[in-house]
């Protein structure tokens, strides 16, 4: 096991840009002179002359300088005014890496503070493993952070936060706010048809998809809803069938997976739904799956883990021609990794955020079976711990999620 450690009283949190959105007394965005941003603005035309970097045309030096990592901006861009212009602004940095092709991941992680219930967002750059911040959601109400659920949109650099509850009345939200990390700011899009809290949530080309949850008079939902993000507008899809509340949803082969998951102690099996955009149609969850999904999930190579919460188990892969789950080759979660977990995946890798926000990096591979005459192929785990900075000691996941930029 490989471990990266950034724990220090000096580790340093950097931040990702300035919050661009205000509450007092509504919601306001701060308007921007768009011509600073503009490739074609007259600044940028008038230093033209200057080159990036001596001695190499400026397609490459720009490729060059859209790599630097953003911790380094601030000593970076004291070197030139061309390159004050460039790492100045996080929106404009941000843009142009878009513009180039670089879609890096960053882990964006909601977390709360286990003794004022703060919530705030924590983002872990997984390529230089360098924390950041981001403004602050524009929430006017006191909120309990489990209540939310967050989807992304990766390739997009845009999250989705939905409903919530009001933490001191027991009172579900129909709160909407999208984040978009090239320019680093949250907006307020429509609310959702029903408010709701602890629901199923997930996206399914490029639609947001939420299903069940906590009602306002505490009751469990049975409705569902998907919103477009391009048109802004939520449209009501058929109802699950059952009320239910989700603990947790994965999107596989299309479809939206809804489990309620185990109850401690196990005196009923938990209910499961499975939802086709296709047909607009709900059925139910095979026994198997349900019955075996004991955690948090996420999928890898097109297939659903579960990274256990019961136990110190490993980690288990699902099955459907058996309807079965599987337990893979490696080592359990990371010791140093406590619960309660927040789980996401990308390409290869899934990352297990703990409390004090330590995060487990496991690699995901395929290894020929030794039980199976050479011909099975099974998965194999190999985990790497990223130790969070001190000042984190006080942090609890609640969510993340992976976005590129």
């Amino acid at each position: 096991m490989q471990r990266v450690r950034l724990s220090s009283k000096q580790a340093p949190v950097h931040k990702l840009g300035d919050s661009q959105m205000t509450l007092s007394p509504k919601f306001r965005l701060v308007v921007i002179d768009s011509s600073l941003f503009s490739p074609s603005s007259e600044l940028e035309s008038s230093l033209r002359g200057e080159p990036l970097i001596p001695g190499l045309p400026d397609d490459v030096a720009l490729n060059c300088l859209l790599r630097l990592p953003v911790q380094s901006h601030v000593s970076c861009r004291a070197v030139c005014k061309r390159w004050h212009l460039l790492l100045g602004n996080k929106e404009r940095f941000f843009n142009r890496r878009k513009e180039f092709g670089f879609k890096d991941p960053w882990l964006f992680v909601f977390a709360f503070h286990k003794c004022t219930g703060k919530i705030q967002w924590q983002v872990l750059d997984l390529i230089h493993f360098s924390w950041h911040t981001i403004p602050s959601m524009p929430c006017k109400d006191k909120v309990c952070p489990h209540g939310f659920r967050c989807v992304s949109i990766p390739q997009e650099g845009t999250l989705f936060v939905c409903g919530g509850m009001v933490s001191d009345v027991d009172c579900p939200l129909d709160l909407v706010l999208k984040y978009e990390m090239q320019r680093n700011r949250w907006t307020v899009v429509n609310k959702m048809i029903t408010p709701r809290s602890f629901f199923a949530s997930g996206v399914i080309d490029g639609m947001v998809y939420v299903a069940g949850g906590n009602s306002s008079n505490l009751l469990e939902l049975d409705s569902a809803e998907v919103l477009d993000p391009e048109k802004g507008q939520w449209i009501p899809i058929a109802s699950m069938g059952t009320n239910m509340a989700s603990y947790d949803a994965a999107v596989l082969n299309g479809k939206l997976l809804v489990t309620e998951g185990w109850l401690w102690p196990f005196y009923v099996s938990p209910r499961g739904q499975v939802y086709d955009p296709s047909i607009d149609s709900w059925e139910n969850m095979p026994v198997g799956l349900r019955e075996g999904w004991t955690g948090s999930s996420v999928v890898v190579q097109g297939r659903l883990f579960v990274v256990s919460e019961l136990e110190r188990m490993k980690v288990k892969v699902y099955d459907s021609e058996t309807d079965s789950w599987d337990t893979i080759e490696g080592p359990p979660l990371p010791e140093q990794i406590c619960k309660p977990f927040a789980v996401s995946a990308h390409d290869d890798k899934i990352y297990v955020v703990g409390r004090n926000l330590n995060v487990a990096v496991g690699h995901v591979s395929r290894v020929r079976s030794s039980e199976s005459c050479g011909t099975k192929l099974d998965f194999l785990v190999r985990w790497q711990v990223v130790d969070a900075p001190e000042n984190f000691s006080d942090l609890t996941p609640s969510s993340s999620q992976v976005l590129f930029a």
